[in-house]
């Protein structure tokens, strides 16, 4: 037997409208976080041109995609493999595509998904144009 809320004064109730409220606000949590991590992992370790595209309402494939520039194919999968590991240190799951080539990565973690490309490769597909310039929320470049 489950035990009900009292019917009368204001505990029960109160109490339980705040857990939902709370409950929705962590939801939409783990997203920025992982958008957060993949960002400063891919920064830390040199990334290139890092381009977060926000897809929340316009895509059911993701919530957000992550553009990023190695500088050679040694250097995207080492960075792939990187990123990878941080995902998953975090509880996330990730499936990694095009890994042993290293020419163009891609990470699928659920809630982003992460191209990784050598620049000539990047150039070719030009995947930012594509969704739009309009789209960004975080863009940095190298200041060499």
């Amino acid at each position: 037997m489950v035990p009900r809320p009292p019917k009368s004064g204001r505990g029960g109730t109160g109490r339980l409208k705040e857990t939902v409220i709370r409950k929705k606000s962590k939801a939409a949590d783990p997203s920025k976080a992982l958008i957060a991590l993949i960002f400063a992992t891919l920064d830390a370790d040199k990334a290139e041109d890092i381009l977060v595209i926000d897809l929340r309402g316009k895509s059911a494939l993701t919530d957000y995609m992550v553009i990023a520039t190695g500088s050679s194919s040694r250097q995207v999968s080492a960075l792939a493999e990187r990123l990878a590991v941080k995902i998953k240190e975090i509880g996330g799951h990730v499936t990694a595509e095009g890994l042993s080539q290293g020419d163009w990565v891609l990470l699928d973690a659920g809630d982003a998904v992460v191209h990784l490309f050598r620049p000539e490769v990047r150039a070719f597909y030009n995947l930012e144009k594509i969704w739009g310039e309009s789209l960004p929320v975080a863009k940095t470049g190298s200041s060499s």
